[in-house]
Protein backbone atom coordinates (compact mmCIF):
# COMPACT_ATOMS: atom_id res chain seq x y z
CA UNK A 1 0.00 0.00 0.00
CA UNK A 2 2.84 2.36 0.92
CA UNK A 3 4.62 1.59 -2.38
CA UNK A 4 1.50 2.38 -4.38
CA UNK A 5 1.13 5.74 -2.63
CA UNK A 6 4.82 6.47 -3.29
CA UNK A 7 4.37 5.77 -7.03
CA UNK A 8 1.33 8.08 -7.23
CA UNK A 9 3.32 10.78 -5.45
CA UNK A 10 6.23 10.41 -7.93
CA UNK A 11 3.92 10.61 -10.95
CA UNK A 12 2.23 13.72 -9.53
CA UNK A 13 5.60 15.39 -8.96
CA UNK A 14 6.72 14.57 -12.52
CA UNK A 15 3.54 16.12 -13.96
CA UNK A 16 4.00 19.20 -11.79
CA UNK A 17 7.63 19.59 -12.95
CA UNK A 18 6.56 19.21 -16.59
CA UNK A 19 3.90 21.90 -16.18
CA UNK A 20 6.41 24.28 -14.58
CA UNK A 21 8.89 23.72 -17.44
CA UNK A 22 6.24 24.46 -20.06
CA UNK A 23 5.12 27.59 -18.21
CA UNK A 24 8.72 28.85 -17.90
CA UNK A 25 9.35 28.18 -21.61
CA UNK A 26 6.27 30.11 -22.73
CA UNK A 27 7.11 33.03 -20.45
CA UNK A 28 10.68 33.12 -21.77
CA UNK A 29 9.51 33.18 -25.40
CA UNK A 30 7.08 36.01 -24.70
CA UNK A 31 9.86 37.97 -23.04
CA UNK A 32 12.12 37.44 -26.06
CA UNK A 33 9.35 38.54 -28.44
CA UNK A 34 8.83 41.74 -26.47
CA UNK A 35 12.53 42.50 -26.36
CA UNK A 36 12.94 41.79 -30.08
CA UNK A 37 9.94 43.90 -31.09
CA UNK A 38 12.04 47.03 -30.93
CA UNK A 39 14.82 45.60 -33.06
CA UNK A 40 15.09 46.42 -36.76
CA UNK A 41 14.37 43.32 -38.80
CA UNK A 42 16.14 43.15 -42.14
CA UNK A 43 13.86 41.75 -44.90
CA UNK A 44 15.09 38.70 -46.74
CA UNK A 45 14.11 40.07 -50.18
CA UNK A 46 13.83 43.48 -51.86
CA UNK A 47 10.49 45.23 -51.44
CA UNK A 48 10.97 47.36 -54.59
CA UNK A 49 11.77 45.35 -57.68
CA UNK A 50 13.19 46.80 -60.85
CA UNK A 51 10.29 47.10 -63.25
CA UNK A 52 10.58 45.69 -66.74
CA UNK A 53 9.58 47.93 -69.59
CA UNK A 54 6.16 47.10 -71.00
CA UNK A 55 5.76 46.42 -74.69
CA UNK A 56 2.44 48.33 -74.86
CA UNK A 57 2.58 52.08 -75.37
CA UNK A 58 0.02 53.19 -72.76
CA UNK A 59 1.54 50.89 -70.14
CA UNK A 60 4.98 52.40 -70.82
CA UNK A 61 3.55 55.90 -70.38
CA UNK A 62 1.98 54.86 -67.08
CA UNK A 63 5.23 53.33 -65.89
CA UNK A 64 6.90 56.67 -66.56
CA UNK A 65 4.29 58.52 -64.48
CA UNK A 66 4.64 55.97 -61.69
CA UNK A 67 8.37 56.72 -61.49
CA UNK A 68 7.92 60.47 -61.76
CA UNK A 69 5.42 60.60 -58.89
CA UNK A 70 7.06 58.04 -56.61
CA UNK A 71 10.01 59.54 -54.66
CA UNK A 72 11.43 56.11 -53.78
CA UNK A 73 11.40 54.78 -57.33
CA UNK A 74 12.34 58.15 -58.78
CA UNK A 75 15.69 58.09 -56.98
CA UNK A 76 16.96 55.38 -59.33
CA UNK A 77 14.87 55.17 -62.53
CA UNK A 78 15.83 52.56 -65.13
CA UNK A 79 17.77 53.74 -68.16
CA UNK A 80 14.88 53.18 -70.57
CA UNK A 81 12.94 56.00 -68.92
CA UNK A 82 15.32 58.52 -70.48
CA UNK A 83 13.18 58.42 -73.62
CA UNK A 84 10.72 61.04 -72.38
CA UNK A 85 9.46 62.43 -75.67
CA UNK A 86 9.14 66.11 -76.66
CA UNK A 87 9.75 68.89 -74.13
CA UNK A 88 6.39 70.46 -75.00
CA UNK A 89 3.71 67.90 -74.01
CA UNK A 90 1.26 69.43 -76.50
CA UNK A 91 3.66 69.15 -79.43
CA UNK A 92 3.19 66.29 -81.88
CA UNK A 93 5.05 63.30 -80.41
CA UNK A 94 7.04 61.98 -83.38
CA UNK A 95 8.40 58.98 -81.47
CA UNK A 96 4.95 57.36 -81.23
CA UNK A 97 4.81 55.68 -84.70
CA UNK A 98 8.18 54.04 -84.10
CA UNK A 99 7.08 52.70 -80.69
CA UNK A 100 3.80 51.14 -81.84
CA UNK A 101 4.42 48.35 -84.31
CA UNK A 102 0.99 48.48 -86.00
CA UNK A 103 0.58 52.27 -85.74
CA UNK A 104 -0.09 52.76 -89.47
CA UNK A 105 -3.04 50.34 -89.36
CA UNK A 106 -4.82 52.10 -86.48
CA UNK A 107 -7.92 54.29 -87.02
CA UNK A 108 -7.03 57.92 -87.72
CA UNK A 109 -8.66 59.25 -84.56
CA UNK A 110 -6.72 56.78 -82.42
CA UNK A 111 -3.49 57.80 -84.15
CA UNK A 112 -4.27 61.45 -83.42
CA UNK A 113 -4.99 60.64 -79.76
CA UNK A 114 -1.68 58.82 -79.34
CA UNK A 115 0.32 61.61 -81.00
CA UNK A 116 -1.06 64.14 -78.49
CA UNK A 117 -1.64 61.82 -75.55
CA UNK A 118 0.46 63.88 -73.13
CA UNK A 119 -1.35 67.15 -73.78
CA UNK A 120 -3.80 68.01 -70.99
CA UNK A 121 -4.04 71.79 -71.35
CA UNK A 122 -6.23 73.43 -73.97
CA UNK A 123 -7.43 77.03 -73.91
CA UNK A 124 -11.05 77.75 -73.03
CA UNK A 125 -13.13 79.21 -75.87
CA UNK A 126 -16.21 79.78 -73.69
CA UNK A 127 -15.95 80.13 -69.90
CA UNK A 128 -18.59 80.41 -67.18
CA UNK A 129 -16.74 81.49 -64.01
CA UNK A 130 -19.86 82.36 -62.03
CA UNK A 131 -21.99 79.38 -62.99
CA UNK A 132 -21.80 77.57 -59.64
CA UNK A 133 -22.24 80.58 -57.34
CA UNK A 134 -21.77 79.65 -53.67
CA UNK A 135 -21.86 75.94 -54.49
CA UNK A 136 -24.89 73.91 -55.66
CA UNK A 137 -26.13 70.78 -53.94
CA UNK A 138 -26.03 68.99 -57.32
CA UNK A 139 -24.05 69.84 -60.44
CA UNK A 140 -25.30 68.24 -63.65
CA UNK A 141 -22.30 68.04 -66.01
CA UNK A 142 -23.44 67.05 -69.50
CA UNK A 143 -21.12 65.93 -72.30
CA UNK A 144 -22.40 67.50 -75.50
CA UNK A 145 -21.25 68.55 -78.97
CA UNK A 146 -21.72 71.83 -80.83
CA UNK A 147 -24.49 70.70 -83.27
CA UNK A 148 -26.66 69.22 -80.45
CA UNK A 149 -28.71 72.38 -79.82
CA UNK A 150 -31.98 70.45 -79.58
CA UNK A 151 -30.67 68.05 -76.95
CA UNK A 152 -29.35 70.84 -74.75
CA UNK A 153 -32.61 72.79 -74.98
CA UNK A 154 -34.66 69.71 -74.12
CA UNK A 155 -32.47 69.13 -71.06
CA UNK A 156 -32.86 72.77 -69.92
CA UNK A 157 -36.64 72.40 -70.13
CA UNK A 158 -36.76 69.05 -68.28
CA UNK A 159 -34.33 67.34 -65.94
CA UNK A 160 -31.55 69.93 -66.28
CA UNK A 161 -33.53 72.93 -65.06
CA UNK A 162 -31.15 75.14 -63.06
CA UNK A 163 -32.27 76.65 -59.75
CA UNK A 164 -34.28 74.88 -57.07
CA UNK A 165 -35.38 71.26 -57.41
CA UNK A 166 -36.93 69.47 -54.42
CA UNK A 167 -35.70 72.44 -52.31
CA UNK A 168 -32.09 71.84 -53.34
CA UNK A 169 -29.94 74.03 -55.59
CA UNK A 170 -29.10 72.49 -58.97
CA UNK A 171 -26.68 73.84 -61.59
CA UNK A 172 -26.25 72.52 -65.13
CA UNK A 173 -23.20 72.84 -67.37
CA UNK A 174 -22.66 71.54 -70.91
CA UNK A 175 -19.13 70.40 -71.85
CA UNK A 176 -17.97 70.88 -75.46
CA UNK A 177 -14.86 70.72 -77.57
CA UNK A 178 -14.56 72.45 -80.93
CA UNK A 179 -16.27 71.24 -84.11
CA UNK A 180 -13.84 71.38 -87.02
CA UNK A 181 -14.67 71.58 -90.71
CA UNK A 182 -12.57 68.44 -91.16
CA UNK A 183 -15.31 66.60 -89.24
CA UNK A 184 -17.89 67.80 -91.81
CA UNK A 185 -19.59 70.23 -89.42
CA UNK A 186 -20.86 73.64 -90.57
CA UNK A 187 -19.53 76.75 -88.85
CA UNK A 188 -21.82 77.01 -85.83
CA UNK A 189 -19.61 79.23 -83.67
CA UNK A 190 -21.97 82.19 -83.91
CA UNK A 191 -25.01 80.17 -82.87
CA UNK A 192 -23.10 78.51 -80.02
CA UNK A 193 -21.83 81.87 -78.77
CA UNK A 194 -25.39 83.23 -78.72
CA UNK A 195 -26.60 80.14 -76.84
CA UNK A 196 -23.81 80.48 -74.27
CA UNK A 197 -24.62 84.17 -73.64
CA UNK A 198 -28.35 83.47 -73.44
CA UNK A 199 -28.20 80.56 -70.98
CA UNK A 200 -24.78 80.93 -69.30
CA UNK A 201 -24.29 77.17 -69.05
CA UNK A 202 -21.90 76.23 -71.89
CA UNK A 203 -18.19 75.44 -71.47
CA UNK A 204 -16.04 74.96 -74.57
CA UNK A 205 -12.35 74.16 -75.00
CA UNK A 206 -10.18 74.41 -78.10
CA UNK A 207 -9.59 70.76 -78.96
CA UNK A 208 -11.09 68.42 -81.52
CA UNK A 209 -14.32 66.96 -80.13
CA UNK A 210 -14.07 63.27 -81.07
CA UNK A 211 -14.91 60.00 -79.32
CA UNK A 212 -11.30 59.26 -78.40
CA UNK A 213 -10.97 62.76 -76.93
CA UNK A 214 -13.77 62.29 -74.41
CA UNK A 215 -11.08 61.54 -71.84
CA UNK A 216 -9.63 64.97 -72.50
CA UNK A 217 -13.09 66.44 -71.85
CA UNK A 218 -13.11 64.56 -68.54
CA UNK A 219 -9.81 65.96 -67.26
CA UNK A 220 -10.57 69.49 -68.49
CA UNK A 221 -13.89 69.37 -66.65
CA UNK A 222 -12.19 68.19 -63.45
CA UNK A 223 -9.70 71.06 -63.67
CA UNK A 224 -12.55 73.53 -64.22
CA UNK A 225 -14.46 72.01 -61.31
CA UNK A 226 -11.48 72.48 -59.00
CA UNK A 227 -11.17 76.16 -59.98
CA UNK A 228 -14.78 77.23 -60.43
CA UNK A 229 -17.10 74.81 -58.61
CA UNK A 230 -15.17 73.16 -55.74
CA UNK A 231 -18.03 73.54 -53.23
CA UNK A 232 -20.60 71.52 -55.18
CA UNK A 233 -21.77 68.68 -52.94
CA UNK A 234 -22.43 66.15 -55.70
CA UNK A 235 -21.84 65.75 -59.44
CA UNK A 236 -23.90 63.77 -61.93
CA UNK A 237 -21.96 63.46 -65.17
CA UNK A 238 -23.72 62.12 -68.25
CA UNK A 239 -24.27 62.28 -71.99
CA UNK A 240 -26.72 64.67 -73.65
CA UNK A 241 -28.95 61.78 -74.73
CA UNK A 242 -29.74 60.41 -71.26
CA UNK A 243 -32.81 61.06 -69.15
CA UNK A 244 -32.13 61.86 -65.49
CA UNK A 245 -34.80 61.72 -62.81
CA UNK A 246 -33.44 64.72 -60.89
CA UNK A 247 -35.95 64.58 -57.98
CA UNK A 248 -35.17 60.89 -57.48
CA UNK A 249 -31.42 61.62 -57.49
CA UNK A 250 -31.81 64.37 -54.90
CA UNK A 251 -33.95 62.16 -52.66
CA UNK A 252 -31.28 59.46 -52.81
CA UNK A 253 -28.49 61.91 -51.95
CA UNK A 254 -30.42 63.37 -49.00
CA UNK A 255 -30.60 59.91 -47.46
CA UNK A 256 -26.84 59.34 -47.43
CA UNK A 257 -24.72 59.36 -44.29
CA UNK A 258 -21.65 61.62 -44.26
CA UNK A 259 -19.27 58.65 -44.45
CA UNK A 260 -21.14 57.14 -47.41
CA UNK A 261 -21.35 60.47 -49.21
CA UNK A 262 -17.60 61.14 -49.01
CA UNK A 263 -16.53 58.29 -51.33
CA UNK A 264 -19.77 58.05 -53.29
CA UNK A 265 -19.40 56.89 -56.89
CA UNK A 266 -22.34 54.94 -58.31
CA UNK A 267 -23.55 53.96 -61.75
CA UNK A 268 -24.04 51.01 -64.07
CA UNK A 269 -20.79 49.20 -63.28
CA UNK A 270 -18.92 46.95 -65.70
CA UNK A 271 -16.47 44.49 -64.11
CA UNK A 272 -13.89 42.01 -65.43
CA UNK A 273 -13.90 43.61 -68.88
CA UNK A 274 -11.14 43.17 -71.44
CA UNK A 275 -10.20 45.65 -74.19
CA UNK A 276 -11.93 45.16 -77.54
CA UNK A 277 -9.38 43.92 -80.06
CA UNK A 278 -11.61 43.97 -83.16
CA UNK A 279 -10.63 46.98 -85.34
CA UNK A 280 -14.23 47.26 -86.56
CA UNK A 281 -15.55 48.08 -83.09
CA UNK A 282 -15.97 51.60 -81.72
CA UNK A 283 -14.04 50.75 -78.55
CA UNK A 284 -11.11 49.09 -80.34
CA UNK A 285 -7.75 49.30 -78.55
CA UNK A 286 -4.95 46.97 -79.76
CA UNK A 287 -2.54 45.20 -77.44
CA UNK A 288 0.27 47.33 -78.87
CA UNK A 289 -1.42 50.28 -77.15
CA UNK A 290 -2.74 48.68 -73.94
CA UNK A 291 -2.07 45.34 -72.23
CA UNK A 292 -4.08 44.04 -69.31
CA UNK A 293 -7.64 43.95 -68.04
CA UNK A 294 -9.81 46.97 -67.35
CA UNK A 295 -10.58 47.96 -63.76
CA UNK A 296 -14.24 48.10 -62.67
CA UNK A 297 -15.79 51.20 -64.24
CA UNK A 298 -19.20 52.84 -64.54
CA UNK A 299 -20.66 53.15 -68.04
CA UNK A 300 -19.99 56.60 -69.46
CA UNK A 301 -23.67 57.26 -70.16
CA UNK A 302 -23.87 58.63 -66.64
CA UNK A 303 -22.66 58.25 -63.07
CA UNK A 304 -23.04 60.07 -59.75
CA UNK A 305 -20.27 60.98 -57.33
CA UNK A 306 -19.43 63.37 -54.52
CA UNK A 307 -17.86 66.79 -55.06
CA UNK A 308 -15.13 65.88 -52.60
CA UNK A 309 -14.27 62.81 -54.67
CA UNK A 310 -14.28 64.97 -57.82
CA UNK A 311 -11.45 67.05 -56.31
CA UNK A 312 -9.50 63.90 -55.49
CA UNK A 313 -10.08 62.57 -59.00
CA UNK A 314 -8.72 65.84 -60.41
CA UNK A 315 -5.51 65.43 -58.43
CA UNK A 316 -4.98 61.74 -59.14
CA UNK A 317 -5.79 62.10 -62.85
CA UNK A 318 -2.48 63.94 -63.23
CA UNK A 319 -0.78 60.66 -62.29
CA UNK A 320 -2.72 58.48 -64.72
CA UNK A 321 -1.83 58.48 -68.43
CA UNK A 322 -4.71 59.53 -70.66
CA UNK A 323 -6.60 56.59 -72.12
CA UNK A 324 -8.81 56.81 -75.25
CA UNK A 325 -11.99 55.54 -73.52
CA UNK A 326 -13.23 58.01 -70.92
CA UNK A 327 -15.26 55.77 -68.60
CA UNK A 328 -12.43 53.23 -68.42
CA UNK A 329 -10.04 56.08 -67.65
CA UNK A 330 -12.23 57.24 -64.76
CA UNK A 331 -12.18 53.67 -63.44
CA UNK A 332 -8.38 53.76 -63.63
CA UNK A 333 -8.30 56.99 -61.60
CA UNK A 334 -10.64 55.51 -58.99
CA UNK A 335 -8.39 52.46 -58.76
CA UNK A 336 -5.40 54.75 -58.20
CA UNK A 337 -7.29 56.16 -55.20
CA UNK A 338 -7.95 52.67 -53.88
CA UNK A 339 -11.66 52.93 -54.72
CA UNK A 340 -14.09 51.23 -57.09
CA UNK A 341 -17.47 52.33 -58.47
CA UNK A 342 -20.57 50.90 -56.84
CA UNK A 343 -23.32 49.37 -58.96
CA UNK A 344 -26.77 50.92 -58.56
CA UNK A 345 -29.86 49.44 -60.20
CA UNK A 346 -31.27 52.92 -60.80
CA UNK A 347 -28.77 53.50 -63.63
CA UNK A 348 -29.77 51.98 -66.97
CA UNK A 349 -27.07 52.97 -69.44
CA UNK A 350 -28.24 50.36 -71.94
CA UNK A 351 -31.91 51.48 -71.86
CA UNK A 352 -34.70 49.38 -70.34
CA UNK A 353 -36.68 46.47 -71.75
CA UNK A 354 -38.94 47.57 -74.58
CA UNK A 355 -42.10 46.35 -72.84
CA UNK A 356 -41.49 48.83 -69.99
CA UNK A 357 -40.62 51.90 -72.08
CA UNK A 358 -44.18 53.20 -72.12
CA UNK A 359 -44.69 52.70 -68.38
CA UNK A 360 -44.43 56.09 -66.59
CA UNK A 361 -43.96 54.46 -63.18
CA UNK A 362 -40.84 52.66 -64.41
CA UNK A 363 -39.08 55.99 -65.01
CA UNK A 364 -40.18 57.41 -61.67
CA UNK A 365 -38.29 54.62 -59.87
CA UNK A 366 -35.03 55.06 -61.86
CA UNK A 367 -32.28 57.69 -61.75
CA UNK A 368 -30.86 57.55 -65.28
CA UNK A 369 -31.90 55.95 -68.58
CA UNK A 370 -29.80 55.98 -71.75
CA UNK A 371 -30.47 56.77 -74.55
CA UNK A 372 -33.39 59.14 -75.20
CA UNK A 373 -34.27 61.63 -77.91
CA UNK A 374 -35.25 65.22 -77.02
CA UNK A 375 -38.90 64.33 -77.66
CA UNK A 376 -38.68 61.31 -75.36
CA UNK A 377 -37.08 63.45 -72.63
CA UNK A 378 -40.02 65.89 -72.78
CA UNK A 379 -42.57 63.08 -72.63
CA UNK A 380 -40.93 61.20 -69.74
CA UNK A 381 -40.46 64.43 -67.75
CA UNK A 382 -44.17 65.22 -68.07
CA UNK A 383 -44.94 61.71 -66.80
CA UNK A 384 -42.78 61.71 -63.68
CA UNK A 385 -43.66 65.28 -62.64
CA UNK A 386 -47.39 64.81 -63.03
CA UNK A 387 -49.18 64.99 -59.65
CA UNK A 388 -51.83 62.67 -61.07
CA UNK A 389 -49.38 59.81 -61.61
CA UNK A 390 -50.11 57.11 -59.02
CA UNK A 391 -47.43 54.41 -58.81
CA UNK A 392 -48.64 52.73 -55.61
Amino acid sequence: MARQKFRVFCVAMMMLNLFVCVLVGVTWNLTLDRSNSTRVRIPSARFWRQQERSKSFWNKEQQLLNFVHNPVLNSAPPTWLNDTGPLDPCARDHRVPAQIQDYNTLPQHLQDFLLHMRCRTHPALIEQPGLCGPGPFLLLAVKSMTPHFDRRQAIRQTWGQAGLSANRTVATVFLLGSAESADHHPDLRGMLGHEARLHGDVLQWDYRDTFYNLTLKEVLFLEWFGRSCPDARFVLKGDDDVFINTPRVIAFLEGLTESRARDLFIGDVISNADPHRDPKLKYFVPESVFAGRYPPYAGGGGYLYSGELALRLRNVSRRVALYPIDDVYTGMCLGKLGLAPEKHDGFKTFDIEEKYRSNPCMYRSLMLVHSQTPQEMMRIWSWITSPELDCQ
